[in-house]
């Protein structure tokens, strides 16, 4: 075998020792690269599931009834609110608190929402009229619900 040979023998040996280690170089990579990205998509999907699961909890406690009773007073104010969302709103005088000795009174407003347009039509024709409100009051109420916690259901005059 001459020199020139086993040059040539030796630089081929080099070439596929580069190529084999190229290839498992690329191997290793491509490797890392999968995992990867199937690791973010798990943590993406992750993500997604745990703040849709939040947003239904959140949902649910909003719209839990935190207490419910009855109210009376005369019905001053009945009218629809929002930008975006309209809701129907509704004041009510529950009565004075006298603060001094020539009869002077504050008012004690109560601020309520109604979600039902036959009840909301109902106040409207009891405006000025002593009333005994029937409501259930929210935790938080929904931009699309009512400004108020306390939602009215049903009303009887007094």
């Amino acid at each position: 075998m001459s020199i020139k040979d086993s040059i040539n023998n030796t630089a081929n040996d080099i070439k596929q020792d580069f190529a084999d280690k190229k290839k498992s170089i690329s191997n290793a990579v491509n490797s890392g690269v999968k995992k990867t990205i199937s690791f973010t998509k798990k943590l993406i999907y992750s993500i997604i599931v745990i703040l849709l699961l939040s947003g239904a909890a959140y949902m649910w406690w909003c719209n839990w009834t935190y207490s419910d009773g009855t109210r009376t007073g005369v019905l001053m104010k009945i009218s629809t609110k929002g930008y975006v969302f309209k809701t129907m709103e509704g004041e009510a005088n529950m009565g004075g608190i006298s603060t001094d000795m020539q009869g002077g009174d504050i008012g004690n407003i109560w601020s309520f929402s109604v979600s039902d347009k036959n009840l909301y039509n109902q106040l409207i024709q009891s405006q000025g009229d002593r009333l005994m409100f029937y409501y259930k009051e929210k935790n938080r109420a929904m931009p699309w619900q009512g400004k108020t916690d306390y939602f009215v259901y049903k009303v009887e005059k007094k």
